[in-house]
């Protein structure tokens, strides 16, 4: 009864311990104010970034033959799609390096459009950001990346496809991190008051980071366990010798 007593006594101090400082068991803590990213209905539509794959088709004019093959209505730059380099380039044919990091799909297509009508009669471009996804960790039951074959996703849709929340999760203050040309950017959610939510900061855009939070029972059920698991592996390795000791007395 004594042993089971002190150990007790020192998980319990263990825990106590470890809720005077910072967790090692949750994301994205910091001791700084961080002030909420607004969002708005412009801010949502993403912005091309470097390292972007993008989708590039160059529709031909019917009256310049040589631009496509015979039947094909458009002409693809790459089947792999273009990357962005780390300057926000692309290199197109014909009209060459052509800045786009910070412009929407719509701005960029209509830029390289623009540049192509000095060469051609009618040019049309189409572009489509091709590695939108979304990520989803912590307290959900599918964590992962959630590809995108739109532009933006709801909170809730992310997390019905991340399997939904956990017991464990913290529904007051999940995370959402975004990253854009002015840097990174944080926000959280409260999904248990319906009157503190709008719209707008439920929507997410390609690469944001969705953070469930554990609750700080998770995180003492871990912690304990892994004293847990520590003092019985002391405990199997003494064995042994406190078996010799008792069998010299």
């Amino acid at each position: 009864m004594g042993k089971i007593y002190w150990m007790v006594v020192i998980v319990l101090s263990f825990f106590l311990i470890g809720c005077g400082s910072e967790s090692e068991y949750k994301l994205l803590q910091t001791g700084h104010a961080v002030e909420s990213q607004k969002i708005t209905d412009r801010s949502i539509e993403y912005r091309i970034l470097p390292q972007d794959r993008l989708e590039v088709v160059l529709y031909k004019d019917p009256n310049q033959e040589n631009m496509a093959t015979s039947g094909e209505l458009g002409q693809r730059m790459t089947s792999k799609g273009i990357l962005v380099d780390t300057a926000g380039n692309i290199v197109l044919p014909l009209i060459g390096k052509v800045h786009v990091a910070g412009l929407t799909q719509t701005q960029a297509a209509d830029k390289i459009t623009r540049l192509y009508k000095k060469y051609l009669n009618t040019p049309s471009v189409y572009l489509e950001v091709l590695n939108k996804r979304i990520l989803v960790l912590g307290e959900v039951n599918k964590p992962g990346v959630i590809e995108l074959d739109k532009e933006k996703m709801t909170l809730f849709e992310a997390l019905a496809h991340a399997g939904d929340l956990t017991d464990s999760a913290v529904r007051d203050n999940i995370i959402i991190l975004s990253n854009d040309a002015h840097g990174m950017h944080i926000r959280r959610v409260d999904l248990t008051h319906f009157d503190t939510m709008t719209y707008a900061s439920l929507m997410l855009r390609p690469n944001d980071i969705v953070y469930v939070q554990p609750d700080n029972w998770k995180e003492f059920k871990v912690a304990s366990s892994n004293f847990t698991a520590l003092f019985e592996t002391i405990t199997k390795i003494a064995s042994p010798f406190v078996t010799l000791k008792y069998l010299d007395n």
